[in-house]
């Protein structure tokens, strides 16, 4: 097993010192919890230090998560022997209810017409050597609001 503690000292350059302590209480509960993830459960796996409430307070805190993820890329995965592609994919994951931000209808290969849920697109480094993906950059997509797009204007005639 190995140990997730060194893994994220490199993180040291880009988040502060209060965060990353939390991320290292929060981390080894994550990949040890059964069953559903939630703050409360999070906080029953953690050890000392793993309180409820600082566990709202990482979740709380704003993160760059694209430096956080390119520290850990260009610290484990990078190296000059392999060769690397750059892909970008979209995905639309199907969801029921009204309140999920962004839910709306997306056209979905798989069942071949719009479907409601959310899209999510991705951008990530391909290893041709370890034939890995390491995300780069997830950004939720939503549809334009329609009242500030001058584009769909209609005017009423008489």
């Amino acid at each position: 097993m190995f140990d997730i503690l060194l893994i994220l000292q490199c993180l040291n350059a880009c988040m502060d010192s209060t965060s990353l302590k939390r991320l290292k209480i929060i981390v080894p509960a994550l990949l040890a919890i059964p069953g559903r993830v939630t703050m409360l459960a999070l906080s029953r796996w953690t050890g000392e230090g793993g309180s409820y409430r600082s566990v709202q307070r990482f979740f709380n805190t704003s993160i760059d998560w694209k430096k956080v993820q390119w520290s850990l890329i260009r610290h484990y995965f990078l190296n000059s022997s392999d060769t690397f592609i750059l892909a970008g994919d979209e995905t639309v994951v199907t969801k029921s209810g009204k309140k999920t931000f962004g839910l709306d209808r997306f056209f979905s290969s798989l069942f071949g017409k719009p479907v409601p849920g959310i899209s999510i697109f991705a951008f990530s480094l391909v290893s041709t050597k370890w034939r890995i993906s390491l995300p780069l950059m997830t950004q939720q997509m939503t549809r334009p609001n329609e009242e500030t797009n001058p584009e769909k204007t209609t005017t009423k005639k008489n």
